[in-house]
């Protein structure tokens, strides 16, 4: 998923993810390079990952700003 923004807010690629561990969301955008076709907004934007674990119910969240 990712979400365009107007004016000088960040750019976001999400991955979301169930019964995964978090990092495993942010690892596929970066070998997948979800960032493609986002060049102008590579010096501002973040990597989201979340996970949903289904035994104990909670979600996770981990944010990275993209280092190109």
């Amino acid at each position: 998923m990712v979400f365009i923004p107007k004016g000088d807010k960040p750019a976001m690629i999400i991955e979301l993810k169930w019964n995964q561990e978090v990092e495993t969301a942010i690892t596929q955008i970066k070998e997948k390079e979800y960032y493609f076709g986002l060049e102008k907004y590579l010096d501002n934007l973040l990597l989201i990952g979340i996970t949903y674990d289904k035994d104990s119910k909670k979600h996770i969240c981990q944010i990275e700003k993209y280092e190109g």
